[in-house]
């Protein structure tokens, strides 16, 4: 039987010589814990820092490291190692998103959330739909006002779309000078552009944009 991948993430809250027996502690912990449960732990994550910071280091590369990696279980001691007060929802929403399993020891299984955190993680998730629709809407009113101006991407994009199926690296640089006059934002560049068969993203577009501009001191 195939084990499934997971991480471990192990926190204390100061860098005191004390609190390293906790911090080894907590790992070998887990990893018995999580091979009780029949997981492979494949990467552990540690942090000496209050919750009350999302700036931790350590926090930072596993929830990179599980989103490249397509991680879907992490294994913690309790709750409060993700974080304290508004810091250990915020985590929570962001492995929520990301579709992550969490399990504890104090739990002895999956996290287990109060009515509070619960009815935040909900609150989160409604709003990030509607910036979502927000931000779409804004896209389309973008292109329309573009298309009322005289924009013609079917005239300006030539050779749009790959027949043999090959990701396209070129870019027509002339219409992203063109849309980010007429105020586009580099996201909705990319978002246009992509729909017109170029497969770029943001960071791609604001490049592009920006050596063009080196090039022609603009």
């Amino acid at each position: 039987m195939v084990r499934q991948a997971a991480v471990i993430y192990a926190r204390v809250s100061t860098e005191k010589s004390t609190q390293h027996t906790s911090l080894a502690r907590q790992k070998e912990e887990l990893k018995t814990y999580a091979n009780k449960l029949n997981y492979n732990i494949v990467a552990i994550f540690e942090d000496q820092q209050s919750g009350f910071d999302v700036e931790r280091e350590g926090l930072l590369d596993m929830l990179d490291y599980m989103k490249v990696n397509d991680i879907k279980a992490l294994f913690i001691q309790d709750e409060t190692r993700l974080g304290r007060g508004n810091a250990r929802v915020a985590v929570l929403h962001l492995l929520q998103k990301q579709g992550v399993s969490v399990l504890t020891l104090n739990d002895a299984g999956p996290i287990s959330l109060n009515e509070m955190d619960t009815m935040l993680l909900e609150i989160l998730a409604i709003v990030e739909e509607y910036q979502r629709k927000l931000h779409n809407a804004k896209i389309r009113r973008g292109m329309r006002r573009a298309v009322n101006n005289g924009y013609r991407p079917e005239n300006n994009l030539k050779n749009r779309g790959n027949i043999e199926g090959r990701e396209r690296i070129d870019i027509p640089i002339e219409e992203v000078i063109k849309l980010r006059t007429k105020g586009f934002t580099f996201e909705e560049i990319a978002t246009t552009l992509r729909g017109l068969g170029f497969d770029v993203s943001k960071a791609t577009v604001h490049r592009r944009f920006k050596e063009y501009q080196e090039e022609h001191d603009m």
